[in-house]
């Protein structure tokens, strides 16, 4: 009988569960469907069809065309200098002017010594003439018109030396005015007004350096050697010199040389491109980086570099299908260059990929897109 509370508590308890479920809700009966994942917010752009030059690239220095350490040839002191520091000369435009008192009285002196020596050779040419008339009826000796003969021989001689002596003073007065050899930009001037200068003086004057054409002279490894010569029996191969951006374009020119050995000690082959440097972008003494464009790849495809992402087996990108699904597809990548990888096998231009926030996709995974970009391949367009 004390048990009989107990067991009327219970079925109380139990009858009003039943009633409670009986009456709640419908949707409470029923199991909640699980919630859609969320959507992965990346940034989106579409693979692209255009032509990419294929390159080889090294880094080199400018070189002057042609650079000339202007020296004296006289000594004498500097009374006049024609050119501001910097500034374009031409060849044979002035540049110092040594006092040239001193040689122009040396031309004197030659010319006074030739006159003289002149009129001795006419005088003994008449000597001689009477001589020759003299020695047929014998009033004339023989070894007295041999000497006669002698003394005009000796004067016309000296005459030949007094003309020499004339070039030479005259070339001397030349020297004293100083003159560029070549077209180029005047460096900084090392000697100024009122300095004596000897030709004995290791010093320069100034130096001239040929600005327009010029040279870059690189290095590429080894390897690419036979690349570059099969090209280059093509046609002329262009060079392009970048800033060590290795962004902005600098100039456009022709390679000129290839060196005829490698380099063993660091397994790299010599080469000299040629630049008309109209504006004067490359500078000599400069470091650039050249660039040998070998051919072009026609309608390659081609996305960011960044869209590309390395996995076990091989290279790969997330492809956005028509309802922002993302697929993980595996590609083939030819090269990669300015902010581009070129892809060989594996996408279509046209196809949308993930360039930002794939890091956080998985195959199937719903995307949220943001602002689309477009690859650029800036400068390196085939021309």
């Amino acid at each position: 009988m004390r048990f009989k509370p107990v067991v009327i508590t219970a079925i109380v308890l139990l009858a009003g569960g039943v009633l409670a479920w009986r009456f709640a809700p419908l949707g409470l009966h029923r199991t909640q469907p699980p919630a859609a994942p969320p959507q992965i917010p990346v940034t989106a752009a579409t693979a692209e069809a255009r032509n990419v030059p294929v390159y080889v690239e090294g880094l080199g220095t400018v070189q002057a065309f042609n650079t000339v350490s202007v020296k004296t040839r006289v000594d004498g002191q500097i009374v006049k200098v024609f050119f501001r520091e910097g500034q374009e000369v031409k060849a044979g435009d002035s540049l110092f002017q040594i006092d040239p008192r001193p040689f122009e009285t040396a031309v004197q002196q030659a010319q006074a010594t030739k006159e003289k020596d002149e009129a001795q050779l006419q005088s003994a040419q008449l000597d001689l003439d009477r001589a020759t008339k003299l020695l047929a009826p014998g009033f004339q000796t023989r070894q007295g018109y041999d000497q006669q003969k002698a003394t005009v021989a000796q004067l016309q001689a000296a005459i030949k030396a007094d003309q020499a002596q004339i070039d030479t003073a005259r070339l001397n007065l030349d020297y004293a005015l100083v003159k560029s050899p070549i077209d180029g930009r005047t460096g900084q001037r090392v000697v100024d007004i009122g300095n004596l200068v000897q030709t004995a003086q290791t010093a320069n004057l100034v130096t001239i350096t040929q600005m327009r054409p010029i040279f870059v002279s690189f290095t590429v490894p080894a390897e690419r050697l036979d690349d570059i010569r099969k090209n280059q029996a093509n046609g002329p191969l262009h060079v392009f010199a970048y800033a060590m951006d290795d962004k902005t374009r600098l100039a456009q020119g022709e390679l000129t040389l290839i060196d005829n050995q490698v380099d063993v000690a660091t397994g790299t082959i010599h080469l000299k491109a040629q630049f008309d440097n109209a504006d004067e972008p490359l500078w000599p003494g400069a470091f650039v980086n050249a660039r040998i464009v070998l051919s072009t790849r026609q309608n390659a495809v081609t996305v960011p570099a960044e869209a590309v992402m390395q996995g076990p087996t091989g290279p790969y990108v997330y492809v956005l299908g028509d309802d922002d699904t993302a697929q993980r597809r595996i590609v083939a990548v030819a090269a990669t260059q300015e902010g581009l990888a070129v892809v060989s096998r594996g996408l279509q231009a046209g196809e949308r990929i993930v360039v930002e926030g794939q890091y956080r996709l998985t195959d199937g995974a719903k995307v949220k897109i943001g602002a689309p970009q477009q690859a650029n391949l800036g400068g390196q367009a085939a021309q």
